[in-house]
C-alpha cells in the first residue's frame, strides 16, 4: 500500500498541539490542517486513510458547529476514511453523536500519545482490511466471475482474456451468434488500464451502409441533408476507451478500406470534414461469419484482416461446452424466479434430460430467453421439459455409467489400433502401451477376435 493511502491527517487549530502531535506520530507520514477548508483540500490532495480531528475548530473555537460539518463532509467525500475525534474531557455527549454520524472512535482532552498512537493503528488496520476486502469483492464481481463453465476450452479462454486485457493489441472474437462475444469483449474492457473511460458498440450488421459510415466517424454540420450540427462518431466516442465492432464480417467494403486506415494511420475524417483528428481506442472485433472463407470470396479485405487479428479467439458453441447448458439452466431459474417473485423454483429431471439433449442453435442467448419464458409461465414451482417447449428424453443412465462409458472407449481404441496395424497383435500392444497378454484379454472381452479377423 502506497504512502499517500497511509497517510495521516492532523486537524487541529492549537500549533503547540499540532506540533505535539506530529512529533508523537513521526513514524507516519503526517499531513496538518488547521481549519475545515484547509482539511478538506489536504482530504482531497492526500485522500489519507485516517484523521484526528478537533470539534472546535475556526471561526468559533469554543463551538462544535464547524467540526460537526468537517466530519459529515469527510465522511461524504471519502467514506472509507477513518476519524477519531478529539474532545473536551467532559464532553460525552458530542463524542456519542459524532460515533453516531460515523466517526471510527473519540478520544479525550488531554490524552496520552501512546493510548492515541493504539487507536490510530487499530484504524489503520480497519481501513487496509477494508481496502482489502473492497479488492477481493471486485475480483469476484469482475465480468468473467460471471460467466458459467466447467467446459475447458472456455475455462481457457477466460484465463486468456485475463492475460489480454492489459495488452495493447486488438482482439478477434468468433464464434456463433448467442455464445457471449459481447460478453468477453466487455470484459476485456472491464479488466483493462482504460476501465475508466467508454466502452462503445456498434453492431455493423444493425445499420444500413448508407448510415454506417457517418455512425462510426461522425460528420459535419452540412455534411448531407439532416446534418443540422457537428455529430462525433462511434470511433472518436471511444477515445481513451474501447471500440466494439460486432458483427464485423458484414462492414461493406468501401467501409473496410476507410477502417484499416484507421487502423494504420489512428486518426480520422469525420464525413464532410478535412481536419485529421488522432483518436487512441483500443479495437476488439468479433463475427459469427468465417472471415478466411469471406476474404476467398472477395467480400472482406485480407489486409483488414491481419490488422483486426492480431489475438483470435475462437468461442465454442454451447453443443460443445459438455455439462453447460445444464448448469447455466439452474442459474437462470434461479435468477428469473428472484427478478419476477416466483420464490423458489426448480427444473424437473424430463427437463433436465432436455436442455441437455436440445441442441441449442442459439446457443446460451437462446437457452436464456427458453428459461426465462418458462419461469414466467411455468404453473407451479417445478419446470418441465413441457414448460420449455422442449421435446421429452428419456436419459439413457447406462451412457453415464464410469464402467461402461470406459469399456466402450477402450473397445474403440483397441479396434483402431488393430486396424492401423492390420492385426499385428505385437504392434497393436505396443501402440497401446500395454503387454501382448493384456491385449489379448480386451479382445477376448470384447469379442473382437473374429471381428479383427486373428
Amino acid at each position: 500500500m502506497s504512502e499517500k493511502q497511509r497517510a495521516l491527517l492532523i486537524v487541529e487549530d492549537d500549533p503547540a498541539l499540532q506540533k505535539q502531535m506530529r512529533w508523537a506520530f513521526d513514524t507516519r507520514e503526517t499531513i496538518v490542517a488547521d481549519d475545515r477548508e484547509s482539511a478538506i483540500a489536504q482530504l482531497r490532495r492526500h485522500e489519507p486513510a485516517v484523521v484526528t480531528m478537533d470539534l472546535g475548530l475556526p471561526p468559533a473555537p469554543d463551538d462544535v458547529t464547524e467540526g460537526f460539518q468537517l466530519l459529515r463532509e469527510i465522511l461524504a467525500l471519502a467514506p472509507d476514511t477513518k476519524v477519531i475525534v478529539l474532545t473536551g474531557q467532559h464532553d460525552r455527549e458530542n463524542a456519542v453523536r459524532a460515533v453516531g454520524l460515523g466517526a471510527y472512535d473519540f478520544f479525550a482532552k488531554p490524552f496520552e500519545p501512546e493510548l492515541l498512537e493504539l487507536t490510530i493503528e487499530r484504524a489503520f488496520r480497519m481501513h487496509d482490511l477494508q481496502v482489502e476486502n473492497a479488492r477481493l469483492a471486485a475480483v469476484g464481481s469482475s465480468p468473467l466471475s460471471g460467466l458459467l463453465t466447467r467446459d475447458p476450452g472456455m475455462l481457457k479462454i477466460c484465463r486468456t482474456i485475463e492475460k489480454l486485457a492489459s495488452a495493447s493489441v486488438t482482439v478477434a472474437l468468433l464464434g456463433d451468434s448467442g455464445t457471449g462475444k459481447e460478453v468477453l469483449a466487455r470484459a476485456l474492457h472491464v479488466l483493462s488500464p482504460r476501465v475508466t473511460e467508454r466502452f462503445v458498440a456498434i453492431n455493423c450488421a444493425a445499420i444500413p451502409d448508407t448510415l454506417l459510415e457517418s455512425e462510426l466517424f461522425g460528420y459535419e454540420k452540412g455534411a448531407f441533408t439532416g446534418a443540422v450540427k457537428q455529430t462525433l462518431g462511434k470511433i472518436e466516442t471511444a477515445h481513451k476507451g474501447t471500440l466494439f465492432l460486432d458483427e464485423i464480417g458484414d462492414l461493406p467494403l468501401p467501409l473496410q478500406a476507410k477502417l484499416l486506415r484507421f487502423l494504420q494511420e489512428r486518426v480520422i475524417e469525420r464525413v464532410g470534414g478535412r481536419d485529421e483528428i488522432p483518436v487512441d481506442v483500443r479495437i476488439v472485433c468479433a463475427t459469427h461469419r468465417d472471415l478466411k472463407a469471406q476474404i476467398k470470396a472477395g467480400l472482406f479485405r485480407e489486409d483488414l484482416y491481419y490488422r483486426l487479428a492480431e489475438i483470435v479467439i475462437e468461442i465454442p458453441p454451447l453443443s460443445e461446452r459438455e455439462g453447460d447448458a445444464v448448469l447455466l439452466a439452474h442459474a437462470f431459474v434461479q435468477r428469473y424466479a428472484h427478478e419476477n417473485g416466483r420464490g423458489s423454483m426448480a427444473l424437473t429431471e424430463d427437463a433436465i434430460n432436455a436442455i441437455d439433449a436440445h441442441p441449442w442453435p442459439g446457443n446460451v442467448r437462446e437457452l436464456e430467453n427458453c428459461l426465462k419464458r418458462a419461469v414466467i409461465m411455468a404453473d407451479g414451482n417445478r419446470i418441465t421439459a413441457d414448460d420449455l417447449g422442449l421435446e421429452t428424453v428419456e436419459e439413457d443412465f447406462e451412457r453415464l455409467n464410469l464402467r461402461h462409458v470406459r469399456d466402450e472407449a477402450e473397445r474403440r481404441a483397441v479396434l483402431r489400433v488393430l486396424a492401423r496395424t492390420n492385426n499385428n497383435v505385437a504392434r497393436a500392444a505396443e501402440i497401446l502401451g500395454i503387454s501382448r497378454p493384456s491385449l489379448y484379454d480386451l479382445m477376448n472381452r470384447f469379442d473382437l477376435k473374429k471381428e479383427s479377423g486373428s
